[in-house]
């Protein structure tokens, strides 16, 4: 039995009759990058959704580290280390990058940290924050109001200031959405280097991003799983091929 870190059993949301997401059972394996992907109106959203405690679920639960969490609050569950990156991006846009991360780590020491602590302590949060942002590749940005941040760059400091929280899995919503190509390869890289001793799981429409970076993917379609294996599995399975048809193509993602 291999370490599964996050399950779903039985996950069913309903919206006025309509079934978005039916009787989904997934498992995701400790340190690995695991994909949720499918064409439009799979249902990926509403499962992310699901599972990172912005909607409850009509039935079925939700496990992590072998935990029921399926109705404990939201902050709850981001202090087991379960944490959604846009869940703190909402970066602060007049505030430089640098104070953005230190925010995050403030958010991590909690209420023992008060803003009229020592300019030791404040030093300290500048030195870890200066740390992450070396991580993420945006040394240079550190003094740059947030607000004027190119588009690619604002994810970085979004996982920047996720990493913060120190998540011991971590959950990126379309991380590679809106971008061109190099921001792209910056990003994929990102995850792949944050990705070292945590749990990945994300919804990504770019197939070649999860051909080259996941080890193991969902396919969703009408709200439930249709096939889940490596990429190489999914990308020559019959049924994956037809559900892209007339949408995302699959084909595209061996570029």
């Amino acid at each position: 039995m291999s370490d599964v870190i996050l399950e779903t059993r039985g996950l069913t949301k309903e919206f006025k009759g309509f079934t978005a997401v039916a009787d989904v059972n997934l498992q995701v394996e400790r340190g690995s990058i695991h994909a949720l992907i499918g064409p439009n109106g799979a249902g990926k959203t509403t499962v992310f959704n699901l599972v990172t405690k912005f909607l409850p679920p009509t039935a079925g639960s939700i496990h992590f580290n072998g935990q029921d969490i399926t109705h404990e609050p939201p902050a709850l569950t981001a202090r087991r280390g379960f944490v959604r990156s846009f869940q703190i991006s909402a970066t602060f846009p007049h505030l430089t990058v640098l104070e953005n991360v230190r925010i995050g780590l403030q958010r991590k020491l909690g209420t023992e940290f008060h803003f009229w602590k020592s300019a030791k302590t404040l030093n300290r949060l500048n030195d870890e924050a200066m740390a992450l942002l070396e991580a993420v590749d945006l040394g240079s940005f550190a003094a740059t109001m947030t607000s004027e941040m190119p588009y690619g760059r604002k994810r970085a400091l979004e996982i920047a200031t996720t990493l913060a929280l120190e998540p011991e899995m971590m959950l990126l919503d379309e991380p590679t959405q809106g971008m061109g190509h190099e921001d792209i390869e910056r990003v994929v890289e990102l995850i792949r280097k944050v990705s070292a001793n945590r749990t990945i799981l994300m919804v990504e429409h770019n197939l070649s991003v999860v051909a080259h970076l996941c080890h193991r993917i969902t396919v969703l379609t009408r709200g439930s799983v249709l096939a889940e294996g490596s990429y190489e599995e999914v990308s020559k399975n019959p049924q994956v091929l037809e559900a892209y048809v007339g949408s995302d193509n699959m084909n595209d993602a061996h570029h």
